[in-house]
């Protein structure tokens, strides 16, 4: 069991660093320091580590999910960030994971967007996919995520291959 989570955990570490030495040749600073806050949150869920997820947020930040009911109706729900942070660092077998791709960065001034596709992942099992949509404020801390949107889905999801073959 230890040795598979070591595999696993060693695998995302070379994910991120590739991802991140092909992100440094294409990003300005500002867009490197912005996909540092959001890839931190990521390393945070996977490592369980609630102080580290909690660093990436601004005092005032807000969560929400949009979705779509069972009975077809669109839905908005507002998360309770604290219960996020709690839910992180609360004990779980499975490593959570939701890498990431397509993802676009947007910065004017001390305001950054990043929308990015997503799939969730419980150790190797899927749970669902679709689009995070960051909002982030440049503070004297450095970027902060002020407003975080996901939608959810759970069919139709059109994981890239090198993520989907990963968890097999």
């Amino acid at each position: 069991m230890l040795l598979r989570k070591l595999s696993v955990v060693l695998f995302f570490i070379f994910s991120f660093l590739a991802v991140q030495g092909q992100m440094a040749a294409e990003l300005s600073e500002d867009e490197e320091q912005v996909m540092k806050v959001v890839l931190h949150l990521f390393d945070g869920m996977r490592a369980g580590d609630s102080s580290m997820v909690r660093s990436v947020f601004h005092s005032q930040v807000q969560m929400y999910t949009s979705f779509t009911d069972k009975a077809g109706n669109p839905m908005l729900k507002k998360d309770n960030v604290e219960k996020f942070i709690a839910a992180v660092g609360s004990p779980h077998d499975e490593i959570w994971d939701e890498p990431l791709w397509d993802t676009e960065i947007r910065i004017d001034g001390n305001l950054a967007q990043v929308w990015t596709k997503y799939a969730f992942y419980a150790g190797k099992k899927f749970s669902h996919c679709g689009v995070d949509a960051f909002h982030l404020t440049r503070t004297s801390d450095g970027w902060k995520i002020f407003h975080l949107t996901d939608t959810r889905q759970r069919e139709d999801c059109q994981v890239p291959e090198h993520i989907s073959s990963a968890r097999k």
